[in-house]
């Protein structure tokens, strides 16, 4: 079965280039294409296997492994790209991961390892944009169920920012309730940091604080914007991810 991917665009950035876009899009279409070749081939060997052709049916099977490989190689290269893309250059503070063009598989695989890397360190919370759904089927978000449920698997609390398409997870188990911004900051933007911090209340669902809406802090450094930057972001992509595609077949791209 080919993986449900269509033309990004804006799907998959939080910010505006056309360049990375299209070269996104591109990565991922060169995917679906071989996922496409790949599944063609391996119902071609099944038929063939069906009419007694097992010479045939070996072959077809093979390419169909070729193809397959090929599919992860490009969504590798896609993955990588767009993550970069979102994270690098000071696009978000050092308390920050975007999670914006991701598999919701590729997703839950980078976020435990920033977790891990931020509990080594010390790290206090934990800034996660995962979109809105704006431009998912139904407008639903998919990242944001996963993110949810690494918290509960952690048992890290989890609380959702003013702008539902951010969360906010406490890393030390306690509540997830954020501290003020830096006194006179300011802010703005569709992803910014609005100067001031409000809490409403919010449920309890298994230690789990969710649901309650809070503006996020003046997307504060602690020391650590940008040594929390770009060498996260290549250490994230080094690392490779070892569990990064075992669901790659039925997962979609969501923001």
């Amino acid at each position: 079965m080919a993986i449900p991917m269509t033309q990004l665009g804006s799907r998959a950035l939080n910010h505006s280039s056309s360049d990375t876009e299209a070269e996104y899009d591109r990565l991922r279409d060169l995917a679906r294409q071989e996922a496409a070749k790949r599944s063609s081939c391996f119902d071609r060997a099944h038929a063939a296997y069906e009419s007694g052709d097992g010479a045939l049916a070996h072959r077809l099977s093979e390419e169909g492994k070729q193809h397959a490989a090929k599919m992860d190689q490009y969504n590798r290269q896609a993955r990588d790209y767009i993550f970069r893309a979102n994270n690098s250059d000071g696009r978000v503070a050092g308390d920050t991961i975007d999670l914006h063009g991701l598999f919701v598989e590729e997703a839950e695989d980078i976020l435990e390892e920033r977790i891990k890397a931020e509990r080594q360190r010390g790290g206090t919370h934990l800034h996660v944009i995962v979109g809105k759904g704006n431009h998912s089927v139904g407008h639903v978000q998919k990242i944001k169920p996963r993110v949810e449920q690494v918290c509960r698997e952690l048992g890290l609390q989890y609380a959702t920012e003013e702008n539902e398409g951010r969360m906010y997870i406490n890393l030390q188990g306690g509540e997830a309730v954020m501290p003020p911004p830096p006194q006179g900051y300011g802010g703005g933007g569709s992803y910014g940091y609005p100067g001031g911090q409000q809490h409403h209340g919010g449920q309890q669902h298994g230690g789990q604080h969710h649901g309650g809406q809070q503006q996020h802090h003046g997307g504060q450094q602690h020391g650590q914007q940008q040594q929390g930057g770009n060498d996260e972001v290549e250490q994230l992509v080094k690392k490779g991810l070892p569990k990064l595609f075992k669901a790659l077949k039925g997962c979609c791209v969501v923001m």
